[in-house]
């Protein structure tokens, strides 16, 4: 559905009058050479249309022949590279509205700059801020520039940058402390250190990138300007020599015939749309809500053959959910039931609140509140790896599983130690009882699920069931994933026993467990020393490393400032499943450059059937036999491959900006589609379209 809305908004735009007649003028701007040197083929063009003006305008005054079918050809010329930069400038037009978007949201601001303890304060202009100042932003102010949550939590609305309207939550600490200039929050405080000098704010960055204004062209691109220019420098002396061997035949040939020659051997239609293929690239990540901080990352990204992919959140829900209670002997579920529900009523996790729910709904334990129970909570920490709770009854953990039992079984030797058995809570726990949680919690783990342990007043009493919910059709978008040529590979904090069957539930190729800042680091090192290009996502500063090393690194915008510098793209959207559509449109990019150069190269090899035999003809009648078209006369062939050369330009300019439609397959059959799609349809088009065109130049009597 979603997809469908994006076509046809990107449809529209191309239709909208907004960036089509700005287009018309901006086109008419990029005659200047200064601009157009950076296009090979239309600078070339410019160049030979400026020539045979000038030849036209000198036999105007001593009165020269066939002044009408000259002029006609020079207005082709000129039309041919207006019509370039038009595909150039709507491809930009499309940023350049988002820009203006963009720039409504800059205010001029002012922000409460702290000074000294406390929340003192002075007002300062928003433009007056440096880096490392500390500003306080409270309900109803906007974020004067980007920066870092160092103290308070708040709702932020972000819709200037993301368009989606739902605030999201900002905190000091975590993954989800970056906040962007020109955002509002909607409630409660925060304070922000900043990070960005004014006019390198991210919205500037953005603005400039929509803009094409940093838009670099990419190696492949670079390539085939280079393949294009050493074309046009070919046919310049294949057809400078034509006049020689047109002497040596015992005529002559025109100038302005020679330079029609010269148009239809150059590959004017890929010169012409090349630029704009690039531009719309960007801008289709850009109306995905990706920004790209180059081309070359866009490029690289439909180049992948290693996915790096994060489980929670981008193959897993990201929430687990509690499933199952299961006892040890000796003990019902629902004394396990009610002792997890009581060591979860202050966990505000997604996990504890599945506790207190699963204990309620399987086994009818009313949902008591905190207060009622006089109790006081232990919270959970990284170091213990445990939560509980303390009350005049009892004293539960809920855990980790070998934190539970080492916490258990220091009970039991504190009390031992202690030389009161009358005072013991537990002994240590026993061989069976060990064997016996070890045997849940691998079977646990083996179906994919997170095991964790209750213990009360120094008992073992079972284990909790958490499972990940991978999300419904991942498995398929991963066997897409595969008939592209791209290995996927899931990275997770889990066990390895635990990775592995959720790898399978997901249909991943691989997984790295138990994942560190320095595993991810090596795994795409290792990658990239075979050969591969990379890609990955990451929120946190510990992905910054991998983010950075990676061939297309996509930071989550509700991520660290870390790891937004260090990516080369930002999800606007902070959804990780996005990676999966990057590397799509990156193909899609590549395929529409391919299939727009096989076009054009086959559809000059059409126009050679026109105009060769029209040109040659009086010398070599045997070329007669080339004139398959069947075309009225020399003069008109000649007009009809120039009028085409150029009115084809316009009619893929939709092509361009939308791209060719994305196929999961592979490099071979795509080569075949390609050839049979575009390179047999640039053989025949020409054929239909230029006959259609003579016979109406013929028609109107035009030569």
């Amino acid at each position: 559905m979603e997809t469908t809305v994006r076509k046809k908004r990107s449809i529209s735009t191309m239709l909208d009058p907004a960036i089509v007649l700005p287009a018309i003028g901006s086109a008419f701007v990029k005659l200047d050479p200064r601009t157009l040197i950076k296009n090979p083929i239309m600078f070339v063009l410019e160049v030979v249309s400026v020539l045979t003006t000038i030849i036209f305008v000198r036999d105007v005054i001593e009165g020269g022949h066939d002044l009408a079918f000259t002029f006609q050809i020079i207005v082709w010329l000129w039309f041919t590279v207006l019509f370039a930069n038009f595909a150039e400038a709507i491809a930009e037009g499309r940023g350049k509205a988002q820009a203006d978007a963009l720039r409504q949201q800059r205010t001029e601001t002012q922000a409460k700059l702290m000074s000294g303890a406390g929340k003192n304060f002075k007002l300062v202009p928003g433009t007056s801020l440096a880096v490392g100042d500390v500003v306080l932003v409270e309900a109803g102010d906007t974020i004067p520039s980007d920066g870092e949550v160092i103290e308070g939590i708040a709702s932020v609305n972000e819709s200037a940058i993301t368009g989606e309207s739902a605030p999201v939550i900002r905190e000091s600490g975590g993954d989800r402390s970056a906040v962007t200039g020109g955002t509002q929050v909607l409630s409660d405080w925060i304070v922000v250190r900043i990070s960005a000098a004014q006019g390198s704010t991210f919205l500037d960055r953005m603005i400039r990138l929509v803009e094409g204004a940093e838009r670099q062209k990419t190696p492949n691109e670079i390539a085939l300007n280079i393949l294009l220019a050493g074309l046009t420098i070919i046919f310049v002396f294949a057809t400078a020599t034509i006049p020689s061997y047109a002497a040596y035949a015992g005529g002559t040939i025109s100038v302005v015939v020679l330079v029609a020659l010269f148009v239809t051997l150059i590959p004017t239609t890929i010169g012409a749309l090349l630029s704009a293929i690039g531009i719309a690239g960007m801008d289709r990540l850009v109306r995905f809500n990706v920004l790209a901080m180059s081309g070359r990352a866009v490029e690289a990204a439909g180049d992948v053959d290693t996915l790096l992919l994060d489980k929670t959140g981008t193959i897993t829900l990201g929430n687990r959910q509690a499933t199952e209670f299961l006892p040890l002997t000796g003990v019902s579920e629902a004394e396990l039931a009610d002792a997890a529900q009581l060591s979860s009523l202050a966990d505000e996790t997604p996990e504890g609140r599945s506790i207190v729910v699963l204990a309620k709904t399987k086994y009818g334990l009313r949902g008591r509140e905190v207060a009622d129970v006089k109790a006081r909570f232990i919270p959970f920490t990284a170091q213990s790896r445990m939560s509980g709770v303390e009350t005049e009854e009892s004293s539960i953990r809920k855990g980790a599983v070998d934190a539970v039992i080492r916490y258990v079984n220091s009970l039991g030797a504190a009390s031992l130690s202690a030389g009161s058995a009358a005072q013991a809570l537990r002994p240590a726990i026993s061989t069976e009882t060990a064997r016996e949680i070890k045997a849940i919690t691998d079977a646990i783990s083996k179906s994919g699920g997170t095991p964790l342990a209750v213990a009360k007043d120094g008992k073992l009493l079972g284990a909790i069931h958490l499972k990940d919910i991978v999300k419904g059709g991942i498995r398929e978008r991963f066997a897409e994933l595969r008939r592209m040529g791209i290995r996927t590979v899931m990275i997770t904090g889990d066990n390895p026993m635990t990775a592995a069957a959720i790898a399978a539930e997901a249909g991943v190729d691989d997984f790295l467990a138990q994942a560190t800042p320095e595993d991810k680091l090596r795994l795409i090192r290792d990658e990239q020393a075979k050969g591969k290009l990379v890609a990955m996502c990451g929120d946190g500063t510990n992905d910054a490393p991998a983010l950075a090393q990676a061939d297309v690194g996509v930071a989550m915008n509700t991520g660290t400032v870390a790891a937004r510098e260090a990516g080369n793209m930002i999800d606007l959207d902070s959804n990780p499943t996005k990676l999966i559509e990057i590397v799509e449109i990156g193909k899609q990019l590549l395929m529409t450059r391919g299939a727009l150069t096989t076009f054009s190269i086959a559809n000059d090899v059409a126009k050679y059937f026109a105009i060769i035999p029209a040109m040659f003809l009086a010398f070599y009648p045997q070329l007669q036999a080339l004139n398959v078209m069947n075309l009225g006369s020399p003069q008109s062939a000649i007009l009809s491959a120039i009028i085409f050369n150029a009115l084809i330009i316009i009619a893929l300019i939709p092509l361009a900006l939308k791209g060719v439609a994305y196929r999961p397959i592979g490099a071979g059959p795509l080569l075949r589609r390609n050839l049979l799609i575009y390179g047999l349809g640039g053989v025949l088009i020409p054929f239909v379209g230029i006959k259609a065109i003579d016979i109406a130049v013929n028609a109107l009597h035009l030569v």
